[in-house]
């Protein structure tokens, strides 16, 4: 285990519109607001067409294989995620997200891209006096967070 410590700053409560894509509308908002590093909770609805990360093919297989599952129709969803800059600097979200209609659920990582079905609401909590970043893995090919 790897750890760092952080305190809360700002707290923006932030409403995405129908049509957008989430990871990329929050990663504009937290360069536009100078977020570098923010926790955030999500919820809402995920239009017809969005894609998740669901799962490597194999679980230890490498290189690292995703599949990705397309939603059928609009999605109640839930989510929480992080913000922290990568190797360039830049913020990057990680997210996952439950999606559920009827009795079907699914979970997965937003960055295939997730669309808004008319409106999701996101409280996304500044982390302060935190130098954490995500550095690029050669062995998974991720950009994993370096506490």
């Amino acid at each position: 285990m790897k750890y760092s410590e952080a305190r809360h700053g700002r707290i923006f409560v932030i409403r995405l519109e129908d049509g957008e894509t989430v990871h990329e509308q929050l990663e504009k908002f937290a360069r536009d607001h100078a977020v570098e590093r923010a926790q955030l909770i999500i919820i809402g609805g995920a239009d017809k067409g969005s894609r998740l990360v669901v799962g490597p093919e194999e679980s230890r297989g490498l290189p690292v294989m995703p599949m990705t599952h397309e939603l059928y129709d609009a999605h109640e969803i839930t989510g929480t995620g992080t913000i922290f800059p990568d190797d360039e600097g830049s913020p990057v979200l990680h997210l996952h997200m439950a999606c559920g209609r009827e009795e079907n659920t699914v979970t997965g990582c937003i960055r295939n891209g997730v669309r808004v079905w008319h409106v999701m609401e996101v409280v996304m909590t500044e982390l302060l006096e935190n130098t954490a970043s995500r550095q690029p893995d050669p062995l998974t090919g991720f950009k994993l967070l370096i506490p």
